[in-house]
């Protein structure tokens, strides 16, 4: 079985998903018991393990789980609600535990 070793949050502080992205990497790291590393615009470590669009290119924020080793995006958008076009964070910490298999 493998097992999360901590979770890394590549993000940038002026963009308007990064307070929900951060709260929602506390509230796993918290509920998993892992540490939980922020990283501050680190576009190498994003472009290397992180999702790209059709150019190329990664974006931020981006949150990602070490396993086994090696860091795995478990969510790269922000989900919005479709009745308050909102961020939904329910929704996005559901998401990433299913991208861990929880």
């Amino acid at each position: 079985m493998s097992t999360i070793k901590k979770l890394i949050l590549v993000t940038a502080k002026h963009l308007p998903q990064h307070k929900y992205f951060e709260l929602l990497a506390k509230e796993l790291s918290k509920e998993l018991n892992v540490e939980l590393e922020i990283r501050e615009e680190d576009y190498i470590f994003v472009n290397e393990y992180g999702e790209k669009d059709d150019f190329g290119m990664a974006w931020l924020p981006q949150l990602f789980a070490v396993i086994d080793e090696r860091p795995k995006p478990i969510l790269t958008r922000m989900p919005i609600n479709e009745k308050t076009l909102e961020f939904d964070l329910e929704k996005a910490k559901k998401e990433a535990k299913q991208a861990l298999g929880l």
